[in-house]
């Protein structure tokens, strides 16, 4: 098996256009690709997914131990031809100095790394930062360079100067076109983006010469197989949509025997028997009509609720519980299980962005917060004190009513 983690000096550099590329190609020569995301990063897995044809899992040492992480990378591996592990920010980057970062992930898993250089506006400089990333930690393995954003014949000559003095192979080059740009919109990419299945049609052939090079560096590896868990027992019944309730860790998924779906927008959920209702994290707040005019799911919800029912709510799912959420453009009743209202306004709109952790009936809780809405008026009464990677209280309020569980952030397990 083939194992390698694409990463790079800073974000923006173009890891994503890489990975994406990359798992396309080796996908259609007819490998079984295995992705892999490092981080709590629920975008960047569907994208995986789509192109693979397999669920893309997250690797996160501050969620999970190493341990753990080896032992998911085992799991999910088994049956792949190449697994591909895309970073997140730059290499080192990690909660504390590089603790948690994708270098971390990499000496973890014991994987090389390739490294993606915006090259658009240096050329003999990027030496002595690809000496200093190559050096900077003798167990992390950079096993070559794949330069992007490259412009001339002139300016790759140059670029392979940088790899003779510095003893990095250089693995390819990827020019400065239009079609290999990843847009952004909201908190993550383009999810616009997902439902054009042909926009990696036609890059393919930019990248086959790369995946040559790559499978040509990556020493073959072998993966000792590891089991999963017994899964637990009871019916999930698990809100998914496309935008409104689609930040899911695969793992999440994967622990319970029993799972079913149902869309908040056009489904209306039957809860008999339902051991848990759980509801995601995404983007309601982009989809506040069709949410409001389901009123049928709304009250099955609250009724489910009021009788007991246990509920797990996070971020989008929270606010999808409350009384109301306002935008720009009016109030839209939610399912009114919690007696809070969210704004969603832009006057109102600030960024809270970060690993959080809390501890609730002798249970330590891991997860991420990252949202812009906030609650309208006073912050809700919290069941426990919400801290964040650094070890600092954090405002963020964990709601616990009857057998519900609702917070902003997005847990690692539930």
């Amino acid at each position: 098996m083939k194992c390698f983690l694409i990463a790079a000096p800073a974000s923006g550099s173009g890891k994503t256009t890489v990975a994406r590329g990359l798992m396309s190609e080796l996908a259609g020569r007819g490998l079984a690709v295995q992705p892999f995301k490092c981080g709590p990063d629920y975008i960047d897995t569907k994208f995986h997914s789509a192109v693979c044809g397999r669920p893309s899992v997250n690797l996160d040492t501050f969620m999970a131990t190493p341990a753990h992480v080896r032992e998911l990378f085992a799991r999910y591996a088994d049956g792949a031809d190449v697994c591909v592990v895309e970073g997140m920010m730059g290499l080192f980057d990690g909660y504390d100095r590089d603790r948690g970062s994708s270098a971390e992930i990499a000496c973890a898993l014991g994987i090389p790394v390739v490294l993606v250089v915006d090259a658009r506006s240096a050329a003999y400089s990027l030496a002595p930062l690809l000496k200093g990333f190559a050096t900077f930690r003798a167990d992390v393995r950079i096993c070559g360079v794949i330069f992007n954003k490259v412009g001339s014949t002139r300016h790759r000559q140059m670029l392979l100067q940088v790899c003779e003095d510095t003893g990095l192979k250089c693995l390819g080059f990827l020019s400065r076109e239009a079609r290999l740009e990843t847009g952004s919109r909201y908190l993550g990419l383009d999810f616009s983006s997902q439902r054009n299945a042909q926009q990696n049609a036609g890059t393919e052939s930019l990248f086959s010469s790369i995946a040559d090079a790559v499978l040509e560096t990556i020493p073959d590896m072998t993966i000792a197989s590891s089991p999963a868990p017994p899964p637990a027992e009871g019916r999930v019944l698990i809100a998914r949509n496309a935008e409104s309730f689609s930040f899911l860790y695969q793992e999440v998924i994967d622990r319970f025997a029993d799972v079913a779906y149902f869309d908040p927008e056009t489904d209306v959920p039957q809860l008999d028997g339902i051991h848990l209702l759980y509801l995601p994290g995404g983007y309601p707040e982009k989809h506040l009509p069709e949410l409001s005019k389901n009123e049928g799911a709304r009250q099955a919800i609250k009724d489910y609720a009021d009788r007991g029912g246990r509920i797990v709510a996070e971020c989008g799912g929270m606010m999808y519980l409350c009384e109301s959420i306002i935008d720009d453009g009016g109030n839209y009743p939610m399912c009114g299980v919690l007696s809070y209202t969210i704004s969603a306004r832009r006057e109102d709109r600030r960024l809270s962005l970060g690993y959080r952790r809390f501890t609730l009936d002798g249970c330590e809780y891991r997860g991420h917060e990252f949202h812009y809405t906030q609650f309208s008026g006073e912050l809700p009464p919290s069941a426990a004190q919400v801290f964040n990677a650094a070890g600092e209280p954090v405002p963020t309020p964990v709601i616990r009513q009857q057998n519900v569980l609702a917070s902003y952030t997005h847990l690692y397990q539930i």
